[in-house]
């Protein structure tokens, strides 16, 4: 039988997702758009990250961020929903957890938004559309 061990990994480095101890990072992934959570979680299950939940506005994002707390890692938040924006919800999950690392999602052109949401207190900003190597190096950079 063979193993693991018969094929040499091509992709030698080790997933981002994962700590040092082989546990993985878990995220919380935060946006009305079913289409970019689910590009999201592909992007980041694939690189070895858990989403731990996925919340479809601010005010479901800062209440299952609060309901996972102390077991979310990162959040994604987009800046643009309904019933209550990124930037609200990034502020009051700020409140909750001073120590909360959350990255925006961001349309193109809303660089006033990405700025205000820095000053918030987020740890660093995807531009959409995604681009899996900018979305994992920023979201491995916020975790450091």
């Amino acid at each position: 039988m063979k193993t693991k061990e018969d094929f040499p990994s091509v992709n030698a480095r080790p997933p981002e997702g994962e700590r040092v101890d082989g546990t993985k990072y878990r995220v919380l992934v935060v946006d009305d758009s079913m289409f970019v959570a689910k590009q999201l979680t592909q992007i980041l299950t694939s690189d070895g990250y858990e989403i731990v939940a996925t919340a479809v506005d601010g005010k479901d994002g800062v209440d299952k961020y609060k309901e996972l707390c102390p077991n979310v890692d990162l959040v994604t938040m987009d800046i643009t929903m309904p019933r209550m924006d990124g930037i609200t919800a990034l502020e009051q999950i700020i409140a909750f957890d001073k120590n909360a690392r959350v990255v925006m999602v961001s349309a193109l052109g809303k660089e006033e938004l990405v700025k205000k949401s820095l000053l918030a207190g987020a740890k660093n900003y995807i531009v959409k559309p995604l681009d899996r190597k900018k979305v994992l190096e920023r979201i491995s950079a916020s975790l450091k």
